[in-house]
């Protein structure tokens, strides 16, 4: 099951606007936002409803990052470490090896690789160790 998807944009300000505009009539909104201090590199806004953010738009990228961002659920913290770990041995590229991304909340235990392609593929488990 996906947990969310995510577009790298070139202008991240006017993306926003964009999108608040669009996806309000949908009843579609900013759950979340991050910024590129918390990130360690770009900004992010977390749109979505009834409190979870399901579609992400970004700052930056390129070809190091991917253009695309696609999140698997993972059932526990161990179906993320088999994510990563099967991935890396089929070619993947590390991205963020698993771990608590506290910025997100305190249990968003995730990996991040990059696909043959570049495009950043995760594994992500919201449930407490």
């Amino acid at each position: 099951m996906l947990d969310h998807v995510g577009l790298t944009v070139s202008a991240f300000g006017p993306a926003k606007a964009f999108y608040d505009a669009a996806l309000a009539p949908l009843g579609i909104s900013v759950m979340m936002q991050v910024s590129a201090e918390e990130t360690g590199g770009a900004a992010f806004a977390g749109y979505g409803s009834e409190g979870k953010p399901y579609f992400w738009v970004g700052a930056g990228g390129g070809p190091a990052t991917g253009s695309v961002h696609v999140a698997f659920t993972a059932a526990d913290r161990a179906g993320v470490d088999a994510f990563y770990a099967a991935a890396m041995a089929a070619g993947g590229r590390d991205n963020g090896p698993p771990g608590v991304r506290e910025h997100y909340h305190p249990n968003y235990y995730a990996a991040f690789v990059l696909d043959p392609d570049g495009h950043n593929i995760e594994a992500v488990c919201h449930q407490p160790a």
